[in-house]
């Protein structure tokens, strides 16, 4: 396994310490690569949900249409 150092201000920093006392992780090193595998996910699903908008075609709604909608939905709450 690989090493890196990372540079953190002070409120990070303890942040980091704060997640590793409440023992929920190991140590700085495993907070780091939960965050990381997170991202990961993260960035799969977005990029899944990229893939399936620009496979799925034009929508038959015009541009006013999906505006008002969008308004609507905004005041209503």
């Amino acid at each position: 396994m690989a090493t890196m150092n990372v540079s953190l201000p002070d409120p990070m920093r303890e942040w980091v310490e704060t997640r590793v006392k409440s023992g929920e992780y190991a140590n700085s090193s495993d907070y780091v690569r939960d965050l990381i595998r997170h991202e990961q996910r993260r960035h799969k699903e977005l990029q899944a949900a990229l893939a399936e908008g620009l496979n799925s075609g034009r929508s038959p709604r015009k541009a006013e249409d999906i505006m008002a909608a969008a308004k609507t939905r905004a005041n209503n709450g």
